[in-house]
């Protein structure tokens, strides 16, 4: 029972740490002011990795549209959270019987822990972005938090509203887009 409480504690810091630096590199693609929150949030929270990686990654990298230093610091936190996993649990599960691997094989398993992580965490936050706009649309439209919302998830719904008409005034494309992003849970 412990080791569950802690492995729900420590994927829950990963998790925040991981979304913080997706929302933030995802902020930046779409251009939002990263003064506003949930802007200033993730910047408090990555801040501590992000500036570094700004100094030492090329500056080609650096400068381009894609935020560079978020995606780099999200992957770190993902593979830091695979190998913290696997120090803390591996070590017990190997105890119990369950086979962990050597050398390279277990270097992959590392790899694809964090790698599913990463997109797992990807997923969530963009689905609770997609369902917290389509919630706002609805009950508070206009609102500033909508509006942002909006401005974040434009990029993934407008492909879809060009395919899926308008059902008696409601848009359809955010139902559409969550079904998606849990599909893709589910494939992860």
């Amino acid at each position: 029972m412990l080791t569950r409480i802690l492995a729900l504690l420590l994927e829950t810091a990963f998790f925040l740490l991981i979304a913080s630096a997706l929302l933030r590199a995802w902020m930046n693609w779409v251009r939002v002011n990263m003064s506003v929150q949930p802007g200033r949030f993730a910047m408090a929270l990555t801040d501590w990795l992000v500036k570094p990686l700004r100094r030492v990654l090329p500056k080609a990298l650096i400068q381009s549209r894609v935020d560079w230093a978020s995606i780099v610091a999200a992957t770190l936190m993902a593979l830091g959270y695979a190998l913290l996993w696997w120090g803390l649990f591996g070590l017990l599960l190997g105890a119990a019987g369950v086979g962990m691997g050597l050398g390279g094989l277990m270097l992959l398993g590392l790899l694809e822990f964090a790698l599913k992580m990463l997109l797992r965490v990807a997923l969530q936050t963009l689905l609770i972005l997609v369902l917290g706009y389509a919630v706002l649309s609805w009950v508070q439209p206009g609102s500033p938090i909508g509006s942002l919302l909006g401005r974040l998830t434009e990029p993934l719904l407008a492909p879809l509203r060009r395919l899926i008409p308008v059902v008696g005034g409601v848009d359809l494309s955010a139902l559409v887009l969550i079904l998606l992003l849990q599909i893709g849970m589910m494939l992860v």
